[in-house]
């Protein structure tokens, strides 16, 4: 299935991305000087009366890309994707919600759902959720992934591995490696991003599921809902994590998440960032250290969707981590990537992330682990942008959950 392309010139998106409706008309060149310290690009008025911890937590300078770029729709044939990764021919392997995993050419042509996946739950928010590949590839075709998995009361997140079959037709001998704990008869807040760490093992976010129920769960050392899992390839808990207390899961790596959708690693400094979804106001970039409560549902920027105070109100604590950055009101953050070595120089070490609601591409700009400017990218698409990869071309290629495909690359 191949649809086709269509371009979108990066200079009309690049005027909307500061904020300034007026300049809008795609007259004005793309490499045009740029200003700097323009306004903030959120302009709609906060849900919560919260304050900031510290200067630059929430609505950044805005910033604006020199380098003329554009997008392309790939195609539009997809169903449901929810993540996407660059195989090392520049090939993408992407997951569909309702259980298949494809692989899709750069010019758009998809493959047929692979053989030999496990049977997913993709009620709700469930489904076959995020897919990594092994960092020896290459040479033993591994590849990692996240579903809901249905188990006796209810269902969980799970992680599985496989390998590519040498035709690329199936994936063989499928396993479950991995069940976050305990098991709950719900649809949403799975969480879901695995991502390798420096040394073979593999970060695994999972949501507290959504529930009043489960909620708290995501402070419990005794549960594997609302944290940042590090294991083996084999499923046990990874030498070297944190001994936060003598009865914590040996695997739980930091805790206090709501439903964290994208975790990446600085192409620098080796960190883990992560990006999650508040309630109504108060999603949050964080920096993952080894051990941290990052406070949720005792502190937050946000307020349930009825408007009511979460817990005590606050969303400052002591013992608790600040968010690097957080958003009032929602963009529901999702798959995130960083920008390294690529043609679009100026994006070396940004971070991506996808927003849902937000319905565009975050560009953030990072200095010293702080924020330091944002830029919204295919805000015109009304497009619900779930995941984002760097090809090995050195573009960017994005999902939305209507099916499309995009690569973003230097024009």
């Amino acid at each position: 299935m191949k649809n086709a392309t269509y371009l979108l010139l990066g200079a009309s998106f690049l005027l909307l991305s500061c904020g300034d409706k007026s300049a809008s008309n795609g007259n004005t060149a793309a490499n045009d000087t740029i200003t700097e310290n323009l306004p903030p690009v959120e302009t709609n008025p906060k849900v919560t009366d919260l304050s900031p911890a510290f200067a630059g937590q929430t609505r950044i300078p805005g910033v604006r890309t020199e380098t003329p770029y554009e997008a392309r729709i790939i195609t539009k044939d997809l169903a449901k994707p929810w993540s996407v990764k660059s195989l090392p021919d520049g090939r993408l392997l992407i997951t569909e919600k309702s259980g298949a995993m494809r692989i899709v050419s750069k010019d758009g042509d998809i493959g047929k759902p692979l053989a030999g996946l496990l049977p997913v739950d993709d009620k709700g928010q469930g489904g076959l959720l995020d897919v990594c590949l092994d960092p020896q590839f290459p040479t033993n075709r591994m590849i990692y992934w996240t579903f809901s998995e249905t188990r006796p009361g209810g269902n969980l997140t799970a992680v599985a591995k496989g390998k590519l079959s040498t035709d690329e037709n199936k994936i063989e001998n499928a396993t479950v490696i991995y069940r976050a704990i305990p098991v709950y008869d719900g649809d949403k807040h799975y969480g879901s991003r695995v991502v390798f760490d420096g040394k073979g093992n593999l970060y695994v976010s999972t949501g507290e599921r959504s529930d009043m129920e489960t909620r708290p769960l995501s402070q419990s050392l005794q549960s594997a809902l609302g944290k940042v899992i590090r294991i083996t390839t084999d499923g046990k808990a990874a030498s070297g994590n944190p001994s936060i207390s003598q009865d914590a899961l040996p695997e739980i790596y930091s805790y206090g998440h709501r439903n964290p959708q994208g975790l990446a690693i600085h192409p620098a400094t080796g960190d883990l960032w992560l990006s999650e979804m508040g309630p109504k106001g108060g999603d949050e970039i964080n920096l993952v250290a080894a051990g941290k409560n990052y406070g949720w549902p005792i502190i937050t920027y946000g307020v349930e969707y009825s408007g009511k105070t979460i817990g005590e109100g606050i969303s400052q604590k002591e013992g608790m981590e600040q968010p690097v950055y957080y958003w009032d009101p929602v963009t529901s953050p999702s798959g995130m990537t960083f920008y390294s070595g690529g043609a679009m120089q100026e994006w070396d070490n940004n971070l991506f992330i996808c927003g849902l609601s937000g319905q565009h591409i975050m560009r953030i700009v990072l200095e010293n682990n702080r924020v330091v400017g944002e830029e919204r990218l295919l805000e015109n698409e009304g497009e619900r942008f779930r995941d984002i990869t760097q090809g090995t071309d050195g573009s960017l290629y994005a999902v939305t959950d209507s099916g499309r495909l995009y690569r973003i690359s230097k024009k």
